[in-house]
């Protein structure tokens, strides 16, 4: 029986109230009162270009994939540690995912390895903001701008985090790339249980972003009285999620800050006292690279091998705590290796260490510390 699950869900107590208050609007479907305000609230908060909620962070990265008008033979740089969905988005449009390296120092995309990788087959850089951490969005800025490339941020995971750049002036995950995209998915800092968003930062895909949107129909413009008839004007699909979610969603951002102390109170408590509490295992612990300020969504340490990540795992188990290991190298995956043939898998060992010895702790907005403690210690 487990004490400490690796993720419960966190409730605000005002969900219910948003979500009756939605069925009195009389609109649950899409792009109401709720699905407003969210977008509204991060287009305020953070400055981005243009918010669009979705159903998760996985069609929020397809609409962009729609949106740069991927064709089959298209090439994207996609790091190998992240999850599947970051290179998924862009295969299912015919494109040809390259597989980068992680650096040594945390499990973030290798910005000095993208350059030899650049062909005129290229079309974007993916940059996953892992667990929250930033990627070196200077470097990736410009390598992007010098090969005429989109720049992608998947930050699912990066809600309220930043980038500390060469000016000392922190600047939002999200608000560098043409495109970025979060998740509101349940093991995330806010949460509706299933969600995401897109955020369109390049102004000049605005007009094509609400007809993707909207199913590929000028839906936006003729209501507007742009346009004088309803019709299919582009490819597009389902990706507004319903007024229930977005008013669930909508109870989470306005308690965000009291979330955000919750999670960073935890995050620094694992920080002083896991290192001790395991000591025996001699773990090397989570680093934060001095040009990112995390949101606190995740805790984790490296096991010396394989091995010994599986003996943790199992003796936390055992022990009533369930931790984790994360992402499965994708270069490395059965899928890949169909495409590719086994003999032409690639060698990318931060990926490989990454995917064998990181152990991810339980970490969520009610987790309580003194009771984790007590079942490590007994």
């Amino acid at each position: 029986m487990l004490s400490i699950p690796f993720n419960s869900p966190f409730s605000t107590g005002n969900e219910w109230q948003y979500i009756q208050d939605a069925c009195k609007e009389g609109k649950l479907a899409a792009d109401g009162k709720y699905t407003n305000k969210c977008q509204q609230f991060f287009e305020k908060k953070y400055g981005f270009g243009k918010a669009y909620l979705t159903h998760s962070c996985t069609q929020a990265l397809e609409m962009a994939a729609l949106l740069m008008d991927l064709k089959p033979g298209d090439e994207l740089i996609v790091p190998s540690y992240t999850y599947v969905s970051t290179a998924n988005a862009f295969a299912l449009r015919g494109c040809k995912i390259v597989f980068v390296d992680s650096r040594s120092d945390y499990p973030g995309i290798d910005e000095l390895q993208l350059e030899h990788l650049i062909n005129d087959k290229t079309r974007a850089i993916v940059a996953v903001h892992y667990g929250g951490i930033a990627c070196d969005m200077d470097l990736l800025t410009s390598i992007t701008k010098k090969h005429n490339l989109f720049l992608i941020e998947d930050a699912a995971a990066a809600i309220d985090s930043y980038y500390l750049g060469a000016d000392k002036n922190p600047k939002p995950l999200g608000s560098f790339g043409h495109f970025a995209t979060f998740s509101f998915h349940e093991t995330k800092n806010i949460s509706c249980g299933e969600g995401g968003m897109l955020v369109v930062n390049d102004a000049n895909f605005l007009e094509k972003a609400d007809e993707v949107w909207n199913r590929g129909t000028n839906k936006k413009a003729f209501i507007s009285g742009q346009r004088k008839k309803y019709e299919w004007v582009s490819l597009g699909s389902a990706f507004a999620p319903s007024e229930i979610n977005a008013a669930w969603l909508w109870a989470q951002l306005e308690e965000m800050d009291a979330i955000q102390e919750k999670r960073e109170k935890i995050w620094n408590w694992q920080q002083n006292n896991l290192p001790n509490l395991l000591a025996h295992y001699d773990l090397d612990w989570m680093n934060i690279p001095s040009h990112s300020i995390h949101n606190f969504h995740l805790f984790y340490g490296l096991a010396k091998s394989l091995k010994q990540r599986d003996e943790l795992l199992n003796h936390l188990r055992q022990k009533g705590i369930l931790a984790v290991f994360h992402y499965q190298s994708l270069h490395a995956s059965p899928y890949n290796l169909s495409l590719v043939g086994q003999g032409q898998r690639q060698h990318l060992i931060q990926a490989d260490k990454y995917s064998e010895r990181l152990i991810r702790f339980p970490l969520y907005t009610d987790l309580d510390t003194e009771n984790l403690r007590e079942l490590i210690s007994s």
